[in-house]
């Protein structure tokens, strides 16, 4: 009996380590996981142990992170070492050349190679199919796996050896230091974009995280698990998605009230990891920019990609549109350049012609937006305005939440669905009998666009509040949080949307 105990011991134990260590697509490592939680909890403290062996803390961090990229994508994990290597090099030997088109040659040469990837991993079918339609062929498409991030941690190589090539940064002179900048594992699944400019001089650094920054990232933790539990998942799963699935079974204000909900969810689950990738990033002393800044209180589509997923919209601008001409040409060509920077990030997000489809909704808003600026002012008088400014708000915000529309119907055929039922079949009055039966959605609903427009004061003003109390204050809050978000969390676990992209 004493034996077959220590049998099913040694069984457990070995599983739960096969569990830990392998690969499971049906469950990756990811930061509202329990199981992140926990070995989160074990590398926060031997990285706290390791406090003035900086290298031997880096290779450490490398190490987690590749493990943690293998968690998500099994053996992608060698593509990304395989870039690090391939940046690292290219960055050195652009630093030593001063020959115009050599300079231009290695440039040329970390795009395609970087392109070429996204290319093939997540448009190759794609392409084929658009071609087997034209040519009337049969095409079965391949079985390709899509490494997690790929299109985050390209858009960082490529901006690594752009800025070199610019003369605004100095390549990395040492591999650790660069393969601990584009693996380092809180932005790699999903963003911010982090560019090496940024990174790189703290790397150099070898910071030391101040309670000031603990504090702030342990909140902004917290914040993205609400953001990403109780209030992205919870819609989702239980309104959102049944909406989606068959919207002709429900009435044109539902279906509104669907696409308000999954532009809500999306939201609340991007920016709720950023929160987080920022967070865990403060918690080992390295700081990131804001990814974003209320992006539903814009006052037009401009100021809404000013505010929304910041990193990425940023990138498109300094490497996108700028090179193509950006607004030097004239007012057509900087229309253009609109249009076709904005259909890029429209194809950046999938192999899909939604995504192309919402990428060129939201070029055309933006050409329009400033065609209609040059030949139109609002008079001085009325700016600031309340009402015009809560007007603004709201004109931009039903835009976004059409193109959010086109982002994540599975087709156009959806979309035709749900035109029809808004037009034919709205239904105001159901309203009331909408409220009670979907109260705790709407209460959701309702805590995450009071979160969204709460003023940045109040969060910092929380920062500073939570900063200011006792250790143990601050791990009994953090506690009760965690128990709350672990309640509220749906059976299984729900992915990041933007792991996809």
């Amino acid at each position: 009996m004493k034996d077959r105990l220590l049998q099913f011991i040694d069984d457990s134990v070995f599983e739960r380590l096969r569990t830990i260590l392998l690969y499971d697509a049906g469950a990756p490592l990811l930061f509202n996981s329990g199981l992140f939680l926990i070995l989160f909890v074990f590398f926060l403290c031997i990285y706290r142990a390791m406090r003035g062996h900086s290298r031997l803390r880096m290779i450490f961090v490398i190490l987690f992170s590749l493990y943690f990229y293998y968690k998500s994508s099994a053996w992608c994990c060698f593509i990304l070492l395989g870039i690090c290597i391939s940046d690292f090099l290219l960055g050195l030997w652009l630093g030593n050349v001063r020959t115009n088109w050599k300079r231009r040659a290695i440039v040329f040469a970390n795009v395609v190679v970087n392109v070429g990837m996204l290319v093939y991993f997540k448009y190759f079918n794609l392409l084929i199919d658009a071609f087997s339609r034209i040519t009337s062929s049969d095409f079965d498409a391949l079985d390709i796996i899509l490494p997690a991030g790929i299109s985050f941690f390209t858009f960082r190589s490529i901006s690594y050896i752009v800025d070199i090539y610019r003369g605004e940064l100095q390549p990395a002179k040492n591999f650790i230091d660069y393969c601990f900048f584009l693996t380092f594992f809180p932005p790699l699944l999903a963003g911010p974009v982090v560019r090496a400019k940024d990174m790189l001089p703290q790397i150099y650094s070898r910071p030391e995280a101040t309670r000031e920054q603990i504090s702030k990232g342990l909140v902004l933790i917290m914040f993205g698990l609400i953001k990403k539990v109780i209030v992205a998942d919870y819609i989702s799963g239980n309104f959102v998605d049944r909406i989606f699935d068959n919207p002709s079974l429900y009435s044109g204000f539902e279906n509104v009230m669907g696409c308000i909900g999954f532009t809500l969810q999306l939201y609340c689950d991007f920016s709720g990891y950023s929160d987080m990738a920022i967070g865990i990033a403060l918690l080992l002393g390295y700081e990131f920019k804001d990814n974003f800044n209320a992006p539903f209180k814009a006052q037009n589509p401009s100021d809404f990609w000013r505010r929304w997923h910041i990193s990425l919209s940023t990138w498109l601008r300094d490497y996108v549109y700028i090179p193509l001409g950006g607004n030097r040409k004239g007012r057509k060509r900087t229309y253009v350049n609109n249009f076709l920077t904005m259909l890029i990030g429209g194809l950046w997000h999938g192999a899909s012609w939604m995504y192309l489809l919402w990428g060129a909704y939201h070029g055309l808003l933006l050409a329009f937006h400033k065609m209609l600026r040059n030949i139109w002012r609002l008079p001085e008088v009325l700016k600031g305005n309340f009402v015009i400014r809560f007007a603004n708000m709201a004109v931009t915000f039903a835009l976004v939440v059409v193109g959010f529309t086109l982002f994540r119907a599975p087709s156009l055929e959806t979309i035709g669905d749900m035109a029809v039922q808004v037009w034919q079949d709205f239904h105001i009055d159901v309203a009331p009998q909408f409220i009670e039966s979907y109260l705790m959605i709407v209460a959701a609903i309702g805590l995450g666009y009071v979160m969204h427009f709460t003023p940045k004061s109040w969060t910092t003003g929380t920062i500073r509040i939570y900063n200011a109390m006792p250790v143990i204050a601050q791990a009994i809050f953090l506690a009760a949080v965690l128990f709350v978000v672990i309640q509220a969390r749906q059976s299984e676990l729900v992915p990041f949307v933007y792991l996809q992209y």
